[in-house]
């Protein structure tokens, strides 16, 4: 299965950590358990459809910044072979110095080989995780990630970058800050997804949004390795994405 192809693949973030992004299909998520996303459904089992969309795709890329983030609906290991081929040489011709690709935790041990194919060739390698929170109970009994019960120095032996997901019942001012600091502390950068409405029984909670609009964002704004995208789709399978 595989949604209408209507979503933006391909665009430039040009404030914090300029980069070109784009946005690529992979035979689907392997866990498709969180509870608030239905990103997974952009995918397709036909290998050389995947292919042909991806090549496309990349050949929008122009190295303008010399930096490359590839995600699509799962982890780079939902990718097809052919696809990882051609990010590979997107690379090597445009030159990209330093690559960006997102993972589940249960694809961290295929992540040094990875690392060593492309870091070979001279392109430094970062991985993100969704991690959402850091808080363990909300993130497992409520969002179901599927993360085991480790901590954030641990889910940072294996990634540079994370992602956190704010506007859901539950959390407060307090919570949101704990998780942003939490990631600070451990990793490179942070990614502050705002939820949005989607197909899942999760809802965005407006008064969470609010608070973290007026006592949280000001804090971060102007923070170098915080990443905040307040007009996602990051867990939903239509629209765009702007990011500050």
């Amino acid at each position: 299965m595989s949604t209408e192809d209507h979503l933006n693949r391909y665009g430039i973030i040009e404030q914090k950590n300029p980069r070109e992004i784009v946005l690529l299909r992979g035979s689907g998520c392997r866990w498709r358990r969180c509870r608030f996303c239905d990103y997974h459904l952009d995918y397709s089992t036909d290998e050389a459809a995947n292919f042909a969309l991806n090549r496309e795709v990349l050949t929008r890329v122009t190295g303008k910044y010399h930096r490359l983030e590839v995600i699509n609906s799962g982890s780079f290991a939902d990718l097809d072979v052919q696809t990882m081929e051609q990010i590979l040489a997107v690379c090597r011709e445009k030159p990209i110095r330093q690559i960006h690709f997102e993972s589940h935790w249960m694809h961290r041990q295929e992540i040094p080989a990875l690392r060593r194919r492309f870091e070979k060739t001279g392109i430094q390698v970062r991985l993100k995780i969704g991690v959402e929170t850091f808080d363990l109970a909300y993130r497992e009994e409520v969002l179901c990630k599927g993360i085991e019960a480790v901590d954030a120095a641990e889910i940072a032996r294996h990634f540079q970058e994370a992602c956190l997901l704010f506007g859901l019942t539950g959390q407060t001012p307090d919570s949101m800050k704990r998780d942003i600091e939490t990631g600070l502390a451990h990793f490179e950068r942070i990614c502050i997804n705002k939820m949005v409405e989607n197909g899942t029984k999760i809802k965005p909670d407006p008064e969470v949004i609010r608070q973290f609009t007026e006592q949280l964002y000001p804090l971060y704004a102007d923070n170098p390795r915080v990443d905040i995208l307040l007009h996602n789709t990051d867990f939903g399978v239509g629209g765009e994405k702007d990011a500050e």
